[in-house]
Parts: structure tokens; C-alpha cells; sequence
């Protein structure tokens, strides 16, 4: 099963995914109504809009308080 789940996570282009986030913040829909609309799964939803704002650098404070030491 876990090959199963790998193969489903390279579905998505990051074309698709880029798109899907930028809908997801601009939008007054929450984001389970967002997936749902695009067919995605809610939690792969929520989880390419947390790394997009943790390639923006908004990611969690601390997140990379050791690349800098």
C-alpha cells in the first residue's frame, strides 16, 4: 500500500499544484471546499499550501534556525 500512495502523490503536476494553492489563499471557499471542487483530498490540499508558505519564508517560526549557524 505505501507504493500506492507514492505513485498518487506524483498524479499532481506543480503546475496543478501551484494553481491549486494561489485558489485556495484567494479564495472565500475553505480549503476542504477548494479540494473538493478539484477533486483533491482536503489534507494534500492543506499540505502544498503549507510548504508554498514555507518556500515564502512563512513557514513556522524557527523552522530553519540551524542553516544559519
Amino acid at each position: 500500500m505505501v507504493s500506492k500512495k507514492s505513485n498518487m502523490s506524483k498524479r499532481y503536476t506543480a503546475e496543478f499544484k501551484r494553481d491549486a494553492v494561489a485558489l485556495a489563499l484567494s479564495s472565500d471557499k475553505t480549503v476542504t471546499e477548494v479540494a473538493r471542487d478539484l477533486g483533491v483530498s482536503p489534507e494534500g490540499l492543506r499540505g502544498w499550501v503549507k510548504q508554498a508558505e514555507t518556500d515564502r519564508g512563512e513557514g513556522p517560526a524557527g523552522g530553519f534556525d540551524r542553516c544559519g549557524e
